[in-house]
């Protein structure tokens, strides 16, 4: 009787489990049994593990196997356990010494000759073994450098079975040439799934920058303020007034990924079969902007089958739009409204319970009629009032009580467009005034679980942090006349310290509460606004 084990990852989500392969020989009649709860992909692994073995030049065992996956009440899915698999059984038959890998992680798939194929979630699935404790992981080649992103991890990157067996018993390493270099590499296949979509500035494309924005000076400063706190935004404006050219613009206005945000990203990318190739650790805002006609999964996350990552953890640390969103389901709207408090979506399934990151910036469109015309000067709106207030509707109070900024775009003059009131700032400029406040903003909360401003419970920014002298006056006005709900005070009161961040303010004035509330309810008080001004 022979007996061996290793380790792979069981993923749910963006969160690991560590299984324990174990693999049993008993003297009986020749079976292959596979046991702990596998999915169809994974059953189907007996027959790529005893292909890959036997055309690797090894003897498959005439005896009873029992291969287990253990914890056995996790359900598993995906073939990323072939290795693990087949190494387990190689070691009960003593071609490997069980020593050798009882303590291995191993993450891959096998192809039938042998080789060792990439799968998707090889980042997740190392944090998710290096936190219960292991430091050593094998997986395919082409995922090497991307399970090298986490600290203190020795990974092993192999081309083959054969290659492993080789080192693990410290015989000389077969070598295992590439493809040839004029064919499609099918060892890629694996690292992306079918039918998602990539998620920001394609590689070498130039990025869209503010100067190209004419004029538009209160939705500029909406952009800067919206970047700078994390503030959700609501752009309203007739077509052609530049809401998409501004939305695609704000990415290049948050700041570069800290090291941890990098990995929790990369991380969603992974598991989701998006990740740009060549680069295995996304350190820029992602940019993510489905149709108005995404279902309830595409938005949210999960479907049949093995759930995917759904857009809004696509767009986690970075931005969400979601152009004519009146258009949108009004179930996949209402569905927003847990993520946008929390930053976290749970997707319950009766296979079991996935919770994503999916703390995004979001950034609504929408025109002021289904025609697009109502309010514009010299419009000929032909849509009845019923017609309006219906589709004006199809965004939710409640929905809306939780964007923070809500401006309204006008349409393009000739002198903006011909550049008669001089040329607009660019992104650098306006990034690094953004960047600059959220500096003043990480003083301000350090060593607290707040990094933006947008963050900050009402209650820590109405007790700890106090406004200046006479600064509520204008915001009590509006409660009072019933304008503004106790929601809407804490998110005034967000975007009013964002506003002082970016004038340099210690602490909000009058003023600042009155810009803030200018951006929410798109009633001017106080200094007005200036083209170029950032406040």
């Amino acid at each position: 009787m022979g007996f061996a084990r290793t380790c792979s990852v069981a993923l749910v989500g963006t969160e690991g489990v560590v299984v324990e392969v174990q693999a049993d020989l008993e003297p009986g009649v020749a079976a292959f049994t596979l046991v702990g709860l596998p999915d169809k992909s994974l059953t189907e692994s007996r027959d790529r593990v005893r292909a890959a073995i036997v055309n690797s030049g090894e003897t498959w065992p005439q005896k009873k196997l029992t291969v287990g996956l253990s914890p056995a009440a996790v359900p598993k899915s995906g073939s990323g356990y072939d290795l693990a698999v087949a190494c387990a059984v190689l070691a009960a038959c003593e071609r490997i010494a069980p020593d050798a890998i009882a303590d291995l992680m191993m993450i891959g798939e096998l192809g039938l000759d042998g080789r060792v194929r990439p799968v998707r979630g090889v980042l997740p699935a190392v944090l998710a073994a290096a936190d219960a404790g292991y430091r050593q992981v094998v997986v395919a080649e082409r995922t090497a450098a991307e399970a090298a992103l986490v600290p203190d991890m020795s990974v092993l990157g192999v081309r083959s079975l054969r290659q492993l067996i080789a080192i693990l018993n410290d015989e000389p390493v077969p070598d295992e040439p590439p493809d040839d270099s004029d064919r499609p590499d099918p060892l890629g296949a694996g690292l992306g799934a079918p039918g998602m979509f990539a998620v920001g500035v394609p590689r070498g494309a130039v990025p869209p920058d503010m100067a190209d924005v004419a004029g538009q000076p209160l939705a500029r400063q909406a952009l800067e303020v919206a970047a700078a706190g994390g503030h959700h935004l609501y752009l309203s404006g007739p077509p052609g007034a530049g809401k998409t050219m501004l939305a695609e613009r704000l990415p290049g206005l948050l700041p570069p990924l800290t090291a941890p945000e990098a990995l929790e990203v990369t991380a969603v990318h992974s598991v989701a079969g998006i990740l740009p190739p060549g680069r295995p650790l996304i350190e820029t805002a992602p940019y993510c902007a489905p149709h108005h006609s995404a279902t309830m999964p595409a938005i949210v996350g999960g479907g049949s089958g093995l759930p995917r990552p759904g857009a809004i953890s696509l767009a986690h640390r970075g931005v969400l739009f979601l152009d004519e969103a009146p258009e949108f389901s009004t179930q996949v709207l209402e569905a927003l409204r847990q993520p946008l408090e929390s930053g976290h979506v749970v997707i319950a399934r009766a296979a079991g319970v996935m919770r994503l990151p999916a703390r995004f910036l979001l950034v609504f469109a929408a025109n002021p009629c289904p025609c697009g015309r109502s309010g514009t000067v010299g419009g000929d709106c032909a849509c009845p009032p019923s017609a309006v207030r219906r589709y004006q509707g199809r965004l939710s109070g409640p929905l809306l009580d939780r964007v923070d900024l809500r401006v309204t775009v006008e349409a393009v003059g000739r002198a903006d467009l011909i550049g008669a009131r001089g040329p607009s700032e660019s992104t650098a400029e306006v990034a690094a005034r953004v960047r600059a406040a959220r500096d003043r903003a990480a003083a301000r909360y350090r060593d607290l679980p707040w990094a933006t401003n947008s963050e900050v419970p009402g209650h820590e920014l109405r007790t700890r942090w106090r406004l200046a002298p006479g600064g509520l006056h204008d915001v009590e006005r509006e409660m009072e006349r019933g304008l503004l709900t106790a929601r809407g005070l804490d998110r005034v009161l967000r975007v009013a310290w964002t506003v002082a961040d970016l004038a340099g303010h210690d602490r909000p004035c009058r003023d600042d509460v009155a810009r803030a509330l200018h951006l929410r309810t798109g009633v001017q008080r106080g200094v007005p606004v200036k083209a170029g001004s950032g406040t």
